[in-house]
């Protein structure tokens, strides 16, 4: 019997040099990822808002609007949300921004004759001789030339820095252009992907790009609502309760919520921390704040998270902790921004790939067919081909 072509060494040497191409594409664009990653930014960002905004533009054409129209209607909507929320949120932070300039020296008392007496008390290390003002100038003049070098660095981390921020700056900037042009042509760019697909993989991919869109749909809209909810929950609260604070910190908590525990570990240190230094505060406003961010963390874990994100995205919290880092490690802002969308799909891939493993002769075994021997009244066992006959 002929062996098949796919049995032939050559069918196999075929196989892993496609396979090798493959890994080195993927190598090449994680490489110019990194590379391109300071301006790849506002596209990541605007293709986001893009994606994010095609299902409500695809809602208004299916009633009957243009395209033109449809996209121009949720671009404005976009714009309009983001233009109330300053109008609503900047002069309320620069409130907080004040109260907290103003506690400033209340907090640099508290740190001198509370903080540091207690440390050097509970470790035995002297912390306030670091801080006198006399022993910091003799110190510099010892060691003038490694200051004078961090000196250098120091002022040529804040010219990059100057230039960082102009970055930013014209990336704020480029994000609404990007944001509407990905809106206009969102269909013709998926168009475009799926006609490089290899015909006999296009039920695949459809399948696969069909589950990444809806883990990824339930994951950006349900965690912004609920991080919108928590910052909201934990601002509002912690004001009644008499912090004055409170909507700072509330908003702090609730956007960086999006690492798991943090938000709440944050906002509560940050809490605990003012209510002690407020001057009407104190213990009783302290454990007020803990009450605060116990009964955010039960509303988050127990109603928010089940009821609007749900279990379809299915990352564990090590792993979602694991992709923010990783991604902040290997391609800074960018890698962070699109860690959680990253991992969300690849949580897909994983799930297909558990899939065909679990279909497979490696999971299951050779398959075998058991027939009954008429003359010898016993079964046979038939594998692959192969006749055996159990032992009795």
């Amino acid at each position: 019997m002929n062996p098949s072509s796919s049995d032939t060494p050559q069918f196999e040497i075929a196989r892993f040099l496609r396979r090798l191409q493959w890994a080195a594409a993927a190598l090449g664009v994680l490489t110019l990822m990194w590379l391109l990653a300071p301006i790849l930014t506002p596209f990541v960002v605007a293709a986001l808002l893009g994606w994010l905004g095609d299902p409500l533009v695809d809602r208004l054409e299916r009633r009957g609007l243009s395209r033109a129209l449809a996209v121009t209607l949720v671009f404005a909507s976009m714009v309009l949300v983001l233009v109330l929320a300053l109008v609503l949120l900047v002069p309320m932070i620069e409130r907080q921004i004040v109260t907290l300039a103003q506690s400033l020296p209340t907090l640099q008392a508290w740190a001198f004759e509370v903080a540091i007496p207690w440390v050097e008390t509970r470790t035995g290390i002297s912390l306030g001789s670091w801080t006198d003002p006399q022993r910091l100038v003799l110190l510099l003049r010892e060691h003038w030339q490694q200051a004078g070098g961090m000196a250098s660095s120091f002022f040529g981390y804040v010219s990059r820095s100057g230039f960082t921020l102009i970055a930013w700056a014209l990336n704020l900037v480029l994000v609404p252009f990007l944001t509407f042009y990905f809106l206009r042509d969102w269909d013709k760019l998926v168009a475009r992907v799926g006609l490089l697909v290899p015909r006999d993989y296009v039920a695949t991919a459809t399948r696969l790009a069909q589950e990444s869109s809806d883990v990824l749909g339930a994951f950006m809209r349900g965690q912004f609502l609920v991080m919108l909810a928590q910052g909201a929950f934990y601002a509002v609260f912690m004001s009644v309760v008499g912090l004055r604070l409170g909507l700072l910190i509330g908003m702090i908590a609730g956007l960086i919520s999006f690492v798991p525990y943090l938000g709440a570990t944050v906002g509560l240190l940050l809490g605990v921390v003012a209510a002690f230094l407020q001057p009407d505060g104190g213990l009783t406003l302290a454990l007020l704040v803990v009450a605060v961010f116990t009964a955010g963390q039960l509303l988050e874990s127990y109603v928010l998270t089940p009821r609007i994100v749900g279990d379809r995205i299915g990352l564990h919290p090590v792993a979602i902790i694991f992709a923010i880092m990783a991604g902040g490690q290997l391609f800074g802002f960018l890698g962070m921004l699109v860690a959680l969308p990253v991992a969300a799909v690849a949580n897909v891939l994983l799930r297909y790939a558990n899939e065909r493993y679990s279909e497979s002769h490696l999971y299951g075994g050779e398959p075998k067919t058991i027939l009954l021997d008429p003359y010898m009244d016993r079964e046979v066992v038939v594998v692959e081909g192969r006749r055996d006959t159990p032992a009795q």
